[in-house]
């Protein structure tokens, strides 16, 4: 988005602040939701922690995550999502990739176990390989499904056989996946009750909604709210200002860290990663996006300060990640976005 648009949509964008209230609510001084967005800032946060594992903690205290997805022609993204989960601080990692690039991920993330499913002929994952995914995801806390893949048909026809199989682990729905949540498929995700967070940019909305693109940039929140309401997820929707809204409480959250360099290849693979990775943490849906826009954001703004904002790499977001997280458990100095 531009930064001519970006300047006017703070401008029309009415925010307010908010506290939070036993780590669970948000409100105003009388506890009630506002209407307004509540804008995340190093304040709020700080009142909003993230789950801790305790010093003596082992990787199983700090949660599992299972990434799925990939393609033959696109394995660099699933590798960027997963690594973001461990650098937001998941303790293990499991990932779920196309049998003929499986050995290459496996390499490229030495930290994860890694596990070949069966292929398409056109290079994407299967939808015979749904029972094996489920099997991997109820055992753990949060499942990513999504980065590097890449024809929707086969990733639909996989979401179709996977979804009612999956009984105890938060989902995060990121690119290809996101078609799962179209039309009549929207209702699968109701079972879920909220344990959902999807991540579109305004043109994946808009295929969602099954709405203009230029509606979506008109009135982003009302959006957000909307298609939180109707699909029961958690909605993060990406733009120059982000926006998150919960179905549940109605809760809703304003971005407005981060700049242009992050609109690259690969920033929102490390998006999601960091979401699933606070979430195996512990962090609630809503907070756990909320955290990983910001947190993601930032990590932006640092790399832009140093490089400028034109050039950097979605990889080289993810060592910002947990010095930024640092200084909120050290409760150091804020800083400015």
């Amino acid at each position: 988005m531009s930064q001519s648009l970006r300047n006017k949509t703070k401008q029309t964008t009415k925010l307010t602040n908010g506290t939070r209230r036993n780590n669970k609510s948000i409100g105003d001084k009388n506890g009630s939701v506002p209407a307004r967005p509540i804008l995340l800032t190093p304040a709020l946060l700080r009142g909003w922690s993230l789950p801790q594992p305790d010093k003596g903690g082992d990787k199983e205290e700090r949660g599992r995550v299972l990434i799925v997805g990939g393609a033959t022609e696109m394995p660099g993204a699933i590798i960027l999502a997963a690594t973001a989960a461990l650098r937001a601080g998941a303790g293990k990692l499991q990932i779920a990739t196309c049998r003929s690039i499986a050995q290459l991920v496996a390499a490229a993330v030495p930290e994860a176990r890694v596990f070949h499913l069966p292929e398409t002929k056109a290079g994407d994952i299967a939808a015979s390989a749904a029972a094996v995914i489920a099997e991997h995801a109820n055992q753990v806390q949060a499942v990513l499904i999504g980065p590097g893949m890449v024809e929707e048909t086969a990733v639909v026809r996989l979401m179709r056989a996977l979804l009612p199989r999956l009984i105890s682990p938060t989902l995060i729905l990121d690119a290809a996946s996101l078609a799962c949540a179209k039309d009549d498929a929207q209702k699968a995700l109701h079972k879920f009750h909220g344990k959902v967070v999807l991540t579109p940019h305004a043109g994946e909305m808009a295929s969602l909604m099954g709405i203009d693109k230029e509606l979506i940039l008109q009135d982003p929140l009302k959006i957000a709210r909307r298609a939180a309401s109707e699909l029961r997820a958690v909605i993060a929707l990406k733009g120059a200002e982000t926006f998150i809204a919960a179905p549940q409480t109605h809760e809703t959250y304003c971005n407005r860290t981060g700049n242009v360099g992050l609109a690259t290849s690969g920033s929102g693979d490390t998006l999601s990663g960091i979401i699933t990775g606070l979430v195996a943490r512990g962090a609630a849906p809503v907070q756990a996006a909320a955290w990983g826009v910001y947190l993601h954001g930032r990590a932006g703004d640092k790399l832009a300060r140093r490089m400028g904002r034109l050039g950097f790499l979605a990889r080289e977001l993810l060592s910002e990640v947990p010095a930024l997280m640092a200084e909120f458990d050290g409760h150091k100095n804020d800083h400015k976005k």
